[in-house]
C-alpha cells in the first residue's frame, strides 16, 4: 500500500514542482501540498505536472503527455471550468495553459461560491501559505510588478492634466476596453471564510476587460458588464476610498482590482512584510503644512500605513508622507478635507511593459528562468 500512496506524493509533487517553474512560481511547501490535494484530482495533477510552460493546443500536449487527444480534452475541459486551466481561443484553434496561482487559480477559487470543496479549509491554507517563507518575495519581490497603482483622478492637478496618458486613468483603461466583466473579490471572499472580512463590496466588484472578462464569463466566474456599469463601480469605491490596482501592462490590461489593506494580499504585503508589491502611479501626496490641520483623517484613509501625524516645529502635529512606501493611490489627498494634500508628479515616469507577453518575459529574466 505505501508505494501506492508514495505515487501518489510523487503525482503532487511532480504538479507542484511545475506550477513553481512559472515566471510567477510557487514556492513548494507542505502548504502548497494540502492547496493542490484539494483542488486536483489525481488525473488532473498528472496532467499538470506534465503541462508545456507555453499554451499549445490539445494535439501538441496530447503528444508531450502521452494522453489521448479525446480524453486530454475532456480532463482539460473540467479543469478549466475549475479555474485550474486557461483554455484560450486563437483563429480556428484553442491553445490551452496551466493557471498559475497568481493571477490565476486563487482567484479563480473564491471568485464563486462552491459547495462541493471546504472553502473554509481552503482559506486558512492559502492565508497561512501566502504569509509563509519566500512566498511574499516569489509573487512580488521583483523589479517587474504584477500590479501598478492607479490614481484617483479627481485628484490629478489642472496644471498637469494633459500630461497624463491613458494608460495611467482607470477610467480611460474602461472606456477603451469597450467593456469587461465584474466577479467577487477573492480576497475579501477568501477573508470571509476566515471571519476577517470588512464592509467593503465582495460580489459585483472585482473588474475585468477583455480577453480575460470573456473567459470569466464563459466559465461563470463573472457576469458581463458594460462600460457605464463599469465606471459605477470605479466611482463607487473611489468613494468608499478602496484602491485601484491594474494589471501592471501598457496595451490590453485585463483587471483592475478596487483594494482595501485588510484583506487584499497585495496590499497587506506592504504593511505585513515591507516588500513593495506593486508599481507606484505616478503620482505622490505632497502635504502643505499650513493647511494641515492634524485631523488624521488622511492616516485613516491610507491603506497601506503610508502616511503619519509628526509634530511640526510649532509642536503641532501634521501630516507626513513615507515616500520610499507610498504607493500614490490618491486616496488620502481625496480624502482631506482642508485640500492640505495634493498629487504632484513623480520625477521619473513608470512606462508599464508592453504586454503580458512582455511582462512575463522580464519577470521570468529577473529570476534567471530564461535566458
Amino acid at each position: 500500500m505505501g508505494h501506492l500512496i508514495n505515487a501518489k506524493e510523487e503525482v503532487y509533487r511532480a504538479l507542484a514542482e511545475r506550477l513553481n517553474e512559472n515566471p510567477v512560481g510557487a514556492p513548494v511547501n507542505e502548504l502548497l501540498m494540502g492547496i493542490l490535494y484539494r483542488l486536483f484530482t489525481e488525473s488532473e495533477a498528472q496532467l499538470g505536472g506534465k503541462f508545456p510552460l507555453l499554451p499549445m493546443p490539445a494535439a501538441k500536449i496530447a503528444d508531450i503527455t502521452g494522453i489521448k487527444e479525446a480524453e486530454l480534452v475532456q480532463t482539460l475541459e473540467g479543469m478549466a471550468d475549475k479555474g485550474l486551466v486557461l483554455d484560450l481561443p486563437r483563429k480556428n484553434t484553442t491553445y490551452y495553459m496551466l493557471a498559475p496561482m497568481v493571477v490565476g487559480f486563487f482567484e479563480y477559487t473564491f471568485m464563486r461560491v462552491r459547495d462541493n470543496i471546504n472553502m473554509k479549509e481552503l482559506a486558512d491554507l492559502f492565508e497561512r501559505y501566502f504569509s509563509s517563507p519566500g512566498v511574499r518575495e516569489e509573487f512580488f519581490g521583483g523589479d517587474t510588478k504584477m500590479f501598478k497603482t492607479l490614481v484617483y483622478e479627481n485628484v490629478i492637478p489642472a496644471a498637469v492634466e494633459t500630461e497624463v496618458l491613458d494608460y495611467e486613468k482607470a477610467s480611460e483603461i474602461i472606456r477603451a476596453s469597450g467593456g469587461g466583466a465584474l466577479g467577487m473579490c477573492s480576497c475579501r471572499h477568501k477573508a470571509t471564510h476566515l471571519g476577517k472580512a470588512c464592509d467593503a463590496p465582495v460580489e459585483d466588484v472585482c473588474t475585468s476587460l477583455g480577453g480575460a472578462a470573456r473567459w470569466l464569463v464563459s466559465r461563470g466566474l463573472a457576469r458581463a458588464a458594460t462600460v457605464d456599469e463599469l465606471l459605477r463601480v470605479l466611482d463607487k469605491t473611489e468613494k468608499l476610498g478602496l484602491v485601484h490596482l491594474g494589471d501592471n501592462v501598457l496595451n490590453k490590461p485585463a483587471y483592475i482590482c478596487h483594494c482595501c489593506g485588510c484583506c487584499c494580499g497585495v496590499l497587506r504585503t506592504i504593511t505585513e512584510s515591507g516588500l513593495q508589491s506593486v508599481h507606484p502611479s505616478n503620482f505622490i501626496p505632497e502635504v502643505d503644512i499650513d493647511l494641515c490641520t492634524g485631523c488624521g483623517i488622511c492616516v485613516e484613509s491610507c491603506h497601506i500605513k503610508a502616511v503619519e501625524l509628526v509634530i511640526a516645529g510649532d509642536g503641532s502635529e501634521v501630516s507626513a508622507v513615507q515616500q520610499d512606501r507610498c504607493i500614490g493611490c490618491g486616496a488620502c489627498a481625496s480624502a482631506c478635507p482642508t485640500g492640505a494634500l495634493s498629487m504632484t508628479r513623480r520625477t521619473v515616469l513608470h512606462v508599464p511593459p508592453a504586454n503580458k507577453g512582455e511582462q512575463f518575459l522580464r519577470i521570468a529574466k529577473e529570476k534567471g528562468r530564461v535566458g
